[in-house]
């Protein structure tokens, strides 16, 4: 029997909820393409900076192979190495024959594994940001269209002072108006691991460069630029500090909270029939009962947002437990948790954007309910 994908287990984030654009940042192509444009600059700085055994024609070879990857070959050397990195070193010297024995000179895995790792997660929040962006003008116009119409405010869930449909739809937009402020900070401030030795002492490197401690400095930097950092770490064990990865994934879980709050008031509302999420022409609410309209997109956005609120924990727990200069255990688990986290959390903004830009609001309804209401709102003035 051939093996089709309806064989195996696929993640819903890829086939229901994330964009081409965030699975793209995340692919295998796109990070081992990075792997190799980083051992390009590397080269590039280093015979910038007096190492003659780089030669021009190896670094041709390089250029012209950044994204031809011969993923088999790699897996194969990966099944014999057992290391990813080497198999993908060994795998880009049969690319590029003139580089053998240049390509990763000085430099430790995590060269390769966390700088690429760093720039995928800018780039992604890049477009978290662009999402937020979105979802707050979506809101915006909401908000100014309906300023003007009265409804029944809650406290407690509880019926309070009337509020209107577009301030109400201002504190969704705040919370959205944070998070992007948050993100756009983790983005200015983010650092590149640069170009640090096995156990960040930069040791390699200073051999390479016969003791040269500027030329070390002069290489970090170099290459922290070209790939569009302000700065490296001052100081790194083998890894950038595992408490970045904690700090992205509590943001990205700080959006979480938000669509949540969002998608709950829209859900709370359609049941009371005052406002709802847009309804396709075809779209089935039940399959028993043909009159619903089930806030599915809502629903959806809150079950998403739920699962990134929970993994904020684990990138903790992975800072926590790093010993020394560094530890293994960080890397299975940074693989599920950075990935998803931005998965969902662009399934999540992508559904906001969707439900603001169509919300369909009933004024007699609100109307309606709050004119029953409104003799009980007088006695606050009475008393």
């Amino acid at each position: 029997m051939t093996e089709s994908s309806h064989d195996i287990y696929e993640s819903p984030l890829v086939t229901r909820n994330a964009s081409r654009e965030m699975l793209e940042l995340f692919s295998p192509r796109h990070k081992f393409g990075l792997w190799r444009r980083l051992w390009l600059e590397l080269a590039r700085c280093q015979r910038e900076l007096g190492i003659g055994r780089i030669t021009p024609a190896a670094l041709a070879e390089m250029e012209a192979n950044l994204d031809s990857i011969d993923f088999t070959k790699a897996a194969d050397w990966e099944k014999r190495l057992r290391h990813d990195v080497m198999a993908h070193v060994h795998t880009f010297e049969e690319a590029a024959p003139a580089a053998k024995g240049v390509i990763h000179l000085g430099a430790t895995s995590q060269y390769v594994v966390d700088n690429a790792d760093l720039i995928i997660m800018r780039d992604a929040l890049h477009l978290v940001a662009k999402r937020l962006a979105n979802a707050i003008d979506a809101l915006a116009t909401f908000a100014h269209k309906w300023k003007d119409l009265p409804t029944l405010g809650y406290t407690h869930f509880q019926l309070a002072q009337p509020t209107t449909v577009g301030k109400r739809a201002t504190l969704w937009a705040q919370d959205l108006v944070i998070d992007l402020e948050e993100v756009e900070h983790r983005i200015a401030t983010m650092q590149f691991r640069g170009v640090k030795g096995t156990t960040g002492t930069q040791a390699s490197f200073l051999t390479l460069f016969n003791g040269d401690h500027a030329k070390c400095d002069q290489l970090d930097r170099m290459v922290t630029e070209r790939f569009g950092f302000k700065h490296p770490f001052a100081v790194t064990g083998q890894t950038y500090p595992r408490k970045i990865d904690a700090q992205v994934v509590s943001s990205l879980a700080g959006i979480a909270a938000s669509v949540h709050h969002f998608a709950n008031d829209i859900r709370l509302l359609a049941g009371m029939k005052q406002l709802e999420e847009p309804f396709e022409e075809e779209q089935v609410g039940s399959s028993a009962m043909a009159y619903k309209r089930n806030p599915m997109r809502c629903e959806r956005a809150t079950g998403l947002a739920r699962f990134v609120i929970s993994l904020a924990t684990s990138p903790l727990q992975t800072a926590a437990e790093q010993w020394f200069e560094r530890t293994l255990d960080d890397s299975s688990n940074k693989r599920l948790a950075i990935p998803e986290a931005f998965l969902a959390i662009d399934g999540c903004l992508q559904i906001t954007v969707n439900v603001s830009r169509g919300l369909v609001v009933y004024p007699k309804t609100i109307e309606a309910a709050l004119q029953a209401e409104l003799p009980f709102m007088a006695s606050e003035e009475i008393l």
